[in-house]
């Protein structure tokens, strides 16, 4: 019978997330065009309207959740967070429930979150245009292969990302990156060696690259860990009620002038940016083992 109502519960949550879905990407999708028009406070304008747009998604996807599955979210944090401000947003990643959960957490409570994505993305139907829309920031990486090839090519794919984000001068913005480049899995945990018990090794090239294609206009790192008690859920657990509860420790921070320089030509700060996301991951791995004992003593209890 429990297999049952979460069939049922899963299917009518479905459905009203993909009708929420269509319902709030079609006005983006229309009004897009509007910003082609070549005035900077109408594209500002137009910008602000279809973000508004995807903070409502959010929001009434809560409502749905709220409705057929509700999930107890714990938050640990005590950090002031304001729409008003530029965030860099670095999280663990284990689950696509992941985004959900952070889109829930920090909706309305800071600026839209943005994913940098690959360029190739942008011609996906629908998806891509709404992407695009929404000031998504694409970015173009090359290979060591293609820079071999081509020397010219270098420092390239940092200018392009560095003009595409040239639109978040005028407005707020959340840039979200998953440092560990994809989800945590047992397997990839032991073929890294990871020295971190609950995460894999965090992928520094990446978070580098977006504070340089982002320069001064980002200052503040927020820092993200999720923890599944029970486990780590798919999307179908999460939307079938599977999820009871999850455990959200949020810290933010000043991005130091340290964090800032040349990942590619120049070594001195490579070392040194690697050294300083290590101590974060360190810290967060340690987060992580702190809300694990917490579960192993509550269940004792």
């Amino acid at each position: 019978m429990g297999r049952v109502l979460s069939l049922i519960r899963g299917s009518l949550a479905f459905v009203c997330w993909l009708v929420n879905t269509i319902f709030w990407v079609l006005p983006i999708i229309i009004f897009s065009p509007i910003k082609l028009i070549p005035i900077p406070a109408v594209r500002t304008a137009c910008s602000s309207l279809l973000d508004s747009c995807a903070t409502s998604w959010i929001t009434i996807n809560g409502v749905i959740e709220r409705i057929f599955h509700p999930v107890k979210v714990h938050i640990h944090s005590n950090a002031e967070l304001s729409p008003k401000e530029w965030y860099m947003v670095i999280a663990n990643h284990q689950s696509w429930v992941d985004i959900v959960i952070l889109q829930r957490v920090l909706n309305r409570k800071i600026p839209f979150l943005k994913f940098f994505l690959k360029k190739e993305l942008i011609f996906v139907p629908f998806l891509g245009l709404a992407w695009w829309a929404l000031d998504f920031p694409f970015m173009r990486r090359y290979s060591t292969a293609q820079l071999r090839k081509n020397p010219k090519l270098r420092g390239k794919d940092i200018e392009i990302t560095r003009k595409a984000c040239a639109k978040f001068k005028s407005k707020p913005v959340s840039v979200m990156n998953f440092v560990e480049g994809t989800r945590f899995k047992a397997d990839k945990h032991r073929q890294q060696n990871s020295q971190f018990k609950h995460l894999l090794k965090p992928k520094a090239g990446g978070l580098a690259f977006a504070l340089s294609a982002m320069g001064e206009h980002i200052h503040k790192l927020v820092d993200v860990s999720i923890y599944y008690p029970e486990k780590v859920p798919s999307y179908w657990d999460y939307i079938s009620g599977q999820v009871k509860e999850v455990h959200v420790h949020i810290n933010v921070s000043e991005i130091p002038a340290a964090m800032r320089g040349d990942y590619m030509k120049d070594r001195e700060f490579k070392i040194a940016f690697q050294e300083q996301l290590n101590q974060l991951w360190l810290k967060k791995d340690q987060t992580l083992e702190l809300l694990a004992q917490e579960k192993t003593v509550n269940q004792k209890v």
